[in-house]
């Protein structure tokens, strides 16, 4: 890439950035609120605040809010169920570190590193249960049935949702490394797409419009948009800069977690690396060697793996952007569409 065009996209990068922080601060003041002044504050709502205060992106309420907007919707009329969705994507970030057993988050110990296992589940508890609570806020201002309709939508999302989560975890319980590139994309979709993309989208335009949209229109573009995100999340983990990842380097090969890196090397290792990436990854995290993780990495980077996922984030990027034309078609011209549009690209030129 030309220095002008490097400026180019990091400008771009920068612009976008800051539009994501305005929607994260717009929802900010509805998460705080949902918060009970009450005790116990040291051991539960306190832990909630700390952990929502870590500086994450804020994507899904902000793709809830701007799909809304695009619509006509009004900002006020979405805050709620935004403020839901982070809350259910926090509480499920602090489950999904106990599960995989992470150490870092957001550049910090995780929860359950800083408070223990017992209160930091507890916690994720309560984010999924004042969840639920914001959506039933709803009632006054969206009335009955669109209130029951984000209902509904939540209720889809939060299945689909644990149900990748298993598969995934099921995965490295049993040291499966016969998962194929289809398997993982199945999981991506249950685990990443529906909550990250697809449910956002939906929830926006449906708080919008009701029933005179149909939602379906979303579940193409969120899909491609959510599996280039989390093929490039995959990349970022084995590549990408530590200071601005926000998560511990090869923590996926830490916790043995099977990605389409991993899918695609495996089809293309000899009988004797296959052996050994196999024991290696059953070990539990305490007894693997950073030699022996080093090892696996340039594996991979032989295999040619890594620049595969790299290529095929692009490549479904660049199908999410047709789908996001029809999708959004007869949304006019707005800041909030083109934050979308802008959102779609820097799914796989993100460095963070």
């Amino acid at each position: 890439m030309k220095s002008s065009e490097t400026a180019a996209a990091a400008d771009a990068g920068s612009v976008f950035k800051a539009r994501l922080a305005g929607y994260r601060e717009l929802v900010l003041p509805t998460l705080l609120a949902a918060l009970p002044q009450r005790e116990p504050r040291r051991q539960l709502y306190d832990l909630i605040a700390a952990h929502m205060s870590r500086a994450g992106k804020g994507l899904r309420p902000a793709l809830c809010i701007a799909t809304c907007r695009a619509f006509g919707g009004k900002s006020e009329d979405a805050l709620k169920s935004a403020a839901a969705l982070e809350l259910l994507h926090n509480a499920f970030l602090v489950h999904d570190d106990i599960e995989d057993g992470s150490e870092y988050r957001r550049d910090r110990p995780t929860l359950h590193l800083e408070h223990g296992i017992p209160l930091a589940v507890n916690t994720g508890d309560a984010m999924n249960a004042l969840s639920l609570r914001l959506l039933k806020e709803n009632y006054p201002l969206l009335g009955p049935e669109k209130t029951w309709s984000v209902l509904q939508e939540f209720d889809h999302m939060l299945v689909e949702s644990l149900e990748g989560q298993a598969m995934e975890l099921g995965w490295v319980r049993d040291n499966d490394c016969s998962v194929t590139e289809e398997d993982y994309l199945l999981m991506i979709l249950k685990k990443t797409c529906w909550y990250s993309f697809i449910h956002p989208c939906r929830i926006g335009a449906l708080i919008a419009r009701g029933d005179a949209v149909d939602l379906n229109r979303f579940n193409r573009f969120g899909y491609l948009t959510g599996a280039a995100f989390q093929i490039q999340d995959d990349v970022l983990n084995l590549v990408g800069d530590a200071s601005k990842y926000g998560k511990e380097i090869a923590g996926d090969l830490w916790e043995g977690k099977r990605t389409l890196i991993l899918a695609h090397a495996f089809s293309r290792m000899t009988r004797t690396e296959t052996a050994r990436s196999r024991a290696l990854l059953s070990k539990p995290r305490q007894q693997k060697l950073q030699r022996e993780i080093a090892w696996l990495i340039q594996l991979l980077r032989s295999r040619g793996s890594i620049d595969y996922a790299r290529k095929a984030s692009h490549e479904l990027i660049a199908k999410a952007m047709r789908e996001f034309e029809a999708a959004y078609s007869d949304a006019p011209e707005s800041e909030d569409k083109d934050f979308i549009r802008q959102c779609v690209k820097y799914m796989v030129e993100r460095d963070l």
